[in-house]
């Protein structure tokens, strides 16, 4: 069964990528709801969605989080309630990016790890 959502209700929404807490500002009868942006919760990804982990394509996406307070038209099956505290926008958005940081980096140094071993098992294979 389909959750319903009234104007006023707080609602996690996902947007191209991103993650938001937001409020419900509208509810179109086409199935998508008007979301009002209250913090980011995951910032966007970044590079092309059809080539994940490729930094040589055509054309590398720079996504930014949505604005505070900036309304997304988003569809019905990418929102849920919200439970707990909005934060803030700016401290949202700092924890966000930040976030997706540290784990870009940690996949970074899982890539230059693996790389080491397999050097390594090269050698013993002799190849």
């Amino acid at each position: 069964m389909s959750e319903q959502f009234e104007i006023g209700s707080l609602v996690t929404a996902e947007y191209k990528t991103g993650e938001y807490a937001g409020e419900v500002v509208e509810v179109s009868p086409s199935g998508k709801i008007a979301v009002k942006i209250l913090a980011v919760i995951k910032h966007p990804t970044q590079g092309d969605l059809h080539n994940p982990m490729d930094p040589n394509v055509p054309f590398f996406h720079q996504r930014r989080a949505l604005a505070f307070q900036e309304i997304a038209l988003i569809p019905r099956y990418s929102i849920k309630p919200f439970h707990g505290t909005v934060q803030e926008y700016r401290t949202s958005l700092e924890r966000a990016l930040h976030s997706e940081i540290r784990q870009l980096k940690q996949t970074v140094h899982w890539a230059e790890r693996s790389l080491q071993e397999l050097e390594l098992l090269q050698k013993d294979y002799s190849i």
